[in-house]
């Protein structure tokens, strides 16, 4: 399948025509584990359900700390793609799947030591501790194939083949059901079906991944894997995966420590900050869109060496930002309470998550340019400067975090996530100047 070329016109049109099956895709996400949940649930016993959703988030924890695979094989690709250099285009695929495979099969030789870890920190009832160690036994073998689909996932993005992306998301959680009710409710395999079911969907998934990429393996492939071991692209490589997984903790962190400092407001505060929270994955899932579509379109206008493009890139993926959360703004507003009311029936936490809807109203707004701005420079591999720019922003939210919260209580933890957004929002604005800077700094590319 071909590749969209990096010097094709900047459009909005280009813009959604990357950012429409990623949104897509996003939505499918949160399906994977409810899949398996509801399957597991059909059992009527609670402890299988309980095992299923722990070995889940222990999993998903892991994998969480490998994602910098696909941002970083994004910006790198992406500007590849833009010099028309196919060789590291295909070379760059081939090191993310090769650092994807290393990871991989690291987590299951340390599967033991992880899992106790694991149940360490978040203990179990023995029933669930057995069947949850029995999950993780099976679904540990797909940590390969889980993490080199990162890599393939941001290497179809670099080169605009999101549709591509959303075969193999729709493919894994389309098998994954399929499978469930066969082992599950057909064959009775109970926890450990499950966890087949999506392991058998991990592999298939990513062989589809490959089989889209398959244009890396062709006439090309010797020329790329010539240089698979170069040491200066290796270097830029492992560097620009470092910073992202660096910025990437600290934000994590961020929004761990308000998770955390939310529980002591007491269980209604909590219960809805939780459900206010959903409503964030939605705008980060719907939003996202139009980041990724800032990394592809900005790295590929580096890799021109054209400035102007740029500039092009970044104004198109903000607007469409800042339009897309006017929208989920305005959506919050105006259903809002009947969402709530869905997510919950007990009337202390319906009304105590109408008194603070309004952040979750403003929030997409506030922190649209901070993710999009995020795209931007994954797609410059300004990674080194994201990162540095992370730790101010951080310090800042907590001293926000110390002198709202005493004196506001939970709004004030809502009001310092606000103040997270907007001070990476204006750290990065005053920063983006150097994207187009990169385009500039060498002669025009020849293609």
């Amino acid at each position: 399948m071909s590749t969209v070329g990096p010097d094709a016109p900047l459009t909005h049109r280009r813009v959604w025509k990357i950012a429409a099956p990623i949104v897509l895709s996003n939505a499918t996400v949160p399906l994977l584990g409810a899949v398996d949940t509801g399957v597991v649930g059909q059992m009527g016993l609670a402890a299988p359900i309980g095992a299923v959703g722990l070995g889940a988030v222990i999993l998903a924890t892991l994998y969480w700390i490998f994602s910098f695979l696909r941002m970083g094989t994004s910006g790198l690709a992406a500007q590849a793609h833009g010099t028309g250099d196919a060789a590291e285009r295909a070379a760059i695929l081939l090191r993310a799947l090769l650092i994807g495979a290393v990871a991989g099969f690291a987590l299951i030789l340390a599967q033991n030591l992880l899992i106790r870890g694991a149940f360490a920190l978040a203990p179990a009832t023995p029933e669930v501790e057995v069947l949850a160690r029995g999950y993780l036994a099976i679904r540990i073998w797909g940590a390969p194939a889980t993490i080199a689909l990162f890599a393939v996932s941001g290497w179809l993005l670099a080169v605009e083949r999101t549709r591509a992306m959303v075969a193999v998301q729709l493919w894994i959680t389309g098998l994954n059901l399929v499978l469930d009710l066969w082992f599950v409710l057909g064959l009775g395999w109970g926890v450990a079906g499950v966890a087949t079911a999506t392991l058998i969907a991990e592999w298939t998934g990513l062989a589809l991944g490959l089989w889209l990429c398959r244009s890396t393996f062709g006439p090309g492939f010797a020329a790329a894997r010539a240089r698979l071991w170069d040491r200066a692209a290796l270097r830029l490589m492992l560097d620009v995966n470092r910073d992202i997984m660096i910025r990437s903790v600290l934000l994590q962190l961020s929004f761990t420590t308000f998770i955390f400092l939310g529980a002591r407001e007491g269980d209604v505060t909590l219960a809805a900050n939780q459900i206010l929270l959903q409503f964030l994955e939605i705008t980060a899932y719907a939003l996202d869109g139009f980041a990724f579509a800032a990394e592809a379109l900005v790295g590929q206008a580096v890799g021109l060496r054209r400035p102007d493009a740029v500039r092009r890139a970044a104004a198109l993926t903000l607007f469409w930002g800042f339009a897309g959360a006017l929208a989920l703004g305005l959506i919050f507003a105006l259903v809002g309470p009947a969402l709530i009311d869905l997510m919950a029936t007990a009337p202390d936490v319906r009304a105590e998550a109408r008194a603070f809807l309004p952040w979750v109203v403003a929030a997409p707004l506030i922190g649209t340019a901070a993710w999009t701005y995020d795209g931007i420079f994954i797609g410059a591999t300004l990674t080194r400067t994201m990162r540095n720019l992370m730790v101010p922003c951080v310090a800042i939210y907590g001293l926000a975090l110390a002198l709202l919260v005493p004196a506001f209580g939970n709004h004030g933890l809502w009001a310092a996530l606000a103040v997270l957004n907007l001070s990476r929002s204006f750290a990065m604005w005053r920063r983006a100047p150097e994207a187009e800077a990169k385009a500039a700094a060498l002669p025009a590319a020849t293609r």
